[in-house]
């Protein structure tokens, strides 16, 4: 029970992770917004929650003295997949504070909309106290509370990282692969075999085929041939 509860947890983080990266990509560009940041933030608290539940879960399980071998085998590779996604979801989280620090939402706006209104000072304090001026002030506002928890949970993943490298020791140069180089291809491999196969049934089709193919091949060399001499022609005259 132990075991599957880890891997639906670090199942369910590693897609959460993957969410978090697409969308981090897309801070600072056309289909950036506050709706989008607002994402990020839901979407890193989930992960952080299932990160501290998967680490819960999978120390206690390596702490207990009584799993045999192949059991703690087991959980060994959950923990180092786990250490690996941990990596991965605090690098995000950097790049998203540091996006978020190079393109802020209230300044992006105010350099990429250009209304093209002018007044005079009754008209800019009334656009000064409107509506548009208290969302970029809202924007402000956002901006500086959501980079500063995200720096502050930056720091909190860092000791994360730190106290479970402390309290359990499983080094990642010690786990052995449990599939051979390259297994990930295996479909792409039975799809060449597949191929191949279509072109042993093309060589058995006989030597009509080849001939055909040969024909081809000289009318191609002597449109080529033909072309270049036209071109030698003009240029010459």
């Amino acid at each position: 029970m132990a075991r599957e509860e880890s891997k639906r947890l670090l199942d369910a983080l590693n897609r959460t992770t993957a969410c978090y990266h697409n969308l981090v990509l897309t801070v600072g560009g056309s289909a950036d917004s506050q709706n989008l940041r607002e994402e990020l933030q839901k979407i890193c608290q989930k992960a952080q929650g299932l990160a501290v539940a998967t680490r819960a879960a999978l120390t206690a399980a390596l702490r207990d003295r009584s799993l045999d071998t192949e059991e703690r085998a087991e959980f060994e590779h959950l923990w180092v997949a786990f250490s690996g996604c941990l990596d991965l979801l605090e690098g995000d989280m950097r790049r998203a504070l540091a996006l978020g620090t190079e393109f802020p939402l209230h300044a992006s706006r105010r350099q990429l909309v250009r209304t093209g209104l002018e007044g005079g000072e009754a008209g800019v304090a009334a656009r000064a106290l409107g509506a548009g001026s208290l969302r970029q002030e809202e924007d402000s506002n956002f901006d500086v509370t959501d980079l500063s928890k995200l720096e502050s949970e930056i720091l909190q993943m860092g000791e994360m990282i730190l106290n479970m490298e402390m309290k359990v020791n499983v080094p990642r140069w010690t786990m052995q692969a449990r599939q051979a180089p390259g297994a990930e291809l295996l479909s792409g491999a039975s799809a060449g075999a597949s191929s191949a196969g279509c072109v042993s049934v093309e060589e058995r089709s006989g030597p009509c085929d080849q001939s055909k193919a040969l024909a081809a091949t000289v009318f191609s060399a002597v449109l080529l041939v033909a072309v270049a001499l036209a071109v030698c022609v003009a240029k010459l005259s």
